[in-house]
């Protein structure tokens, strides 16, 4: 007779429903790519990576950065797919959780390549409010954040620092029409999230960033600038390249700048930017 799998928590053989993972196959930091292609960048990144699973859109490779530990998984597009990302890696063992992805300016300032780190996120998600009510804030872990501007700051990218606002939907939702259609609420978003000095849109961060607040988990996210929606450009097929290279490169810098940190805290020692 079969085991009994549980509906509500599902696993076989101990292995996650969604992702394919179990406990102790996964470091406690994990790098969140949308694209499962960029966990392959991440990979390039590491030595001696290998796959640990492949289930849907959700890829997870495990390998070592500068003698850290680190592993990537694939979260797919929009929070509702990061939802389940970040609560089957809490289940596994995951703590600290890092995104790695694209986004869109709101700035012409904020150029095509240039990297956004997000100090908070506006929820314009649908998923994140099956967990807290709209006033709770989604807010970036501020370890994490240091350690992605310092990673930015020490290998040269160009960055920028503030709120990012988050979407489920990619066209109308970020104020794009389809056949000259837009519907009548969405008119103006771009010019009013502007005015509130929100630097971009992407599609996972608020997610992330609620659930991991709730689950006692450190999580953080840096995007690459793909699109600007003020001057209309749109990254080519070569800027590209560099451009998801150089954010996964942030984030595994990121990693190993944690890692240090919390070497120093368990000693019991005061961390850099204390001192």
């Amino acid at each position: 007779m079969s085991e009994k799998i549980s509906a509500e928590k599902p696993l076989f053989q101990e292995r996650v429903y969604h992702l394919g993972i179990k406990p102790g196959e996964i470091p406690h930091y994990v790098l969140l790519p949308g694209d499962p292609k960029r966990v392959d960048i991440v990979a390039s990144l590491l030595s001696n990576p290998r796959e640990i699973a492949y289930v849907r859109q959700y890829k997870t490779i495990v390998g070592t950065y500068k003698g850290v530990e680190v592993a990537a998984t694939s979260t797919g597009i929009g929070c509702p797919a990061t939802e389940i990302a970040v609560i089957e890696l809490y289940y596994v063992g995951a703590r600290t959780l890092i995104r790695v992805g694209s986004t869109g300016s709101l700035h012409e300032n904020v150029k095509i390549g240039d990297l956004v780190i997000s100090l908070g996120a506006v929820r314009l998600d649908g998923a994140s409010r099956n967990y807290a009510r709209i006033e709770y804030p989604a807010v970036a872990d501020l370890e994490v954040t240091l350690a992605l501007i310092k990673a930015a700051d020490s290998l040269g990218y160009r960055y920028h620092v503030g709120i990012t606002a988050s979407s489920d939907s990619f066209y109308a939702g970020q104020e794009r029409k389809i056949d000259g259609f837009l519907p009548r609420h969405m008119e103006g978003l771009i010019n009013e999230l502007k005015q509130l000095k929100v630097l971009n849109f992407e599609m996972e961060a608020s997610t992330l960033f609620v659930l991991s607040r709730i689950l006692g988990l450190r999580a953080g996210a840096v995007c690459v600038v793909f699109a600007n929606r003020v001057t209309n450009e749109f990254i080519s097929p070569e800027e590209k390249k560099s451009a998801e290279k150089a954010v996964c490169h942030v984030g595994c810098e990121a990693v190993k700048i944690l890692k240090e940190w919390d070497d120093e805290k368990a000693k019991g020692n005061r961390l850099p930017y204390l001192r």
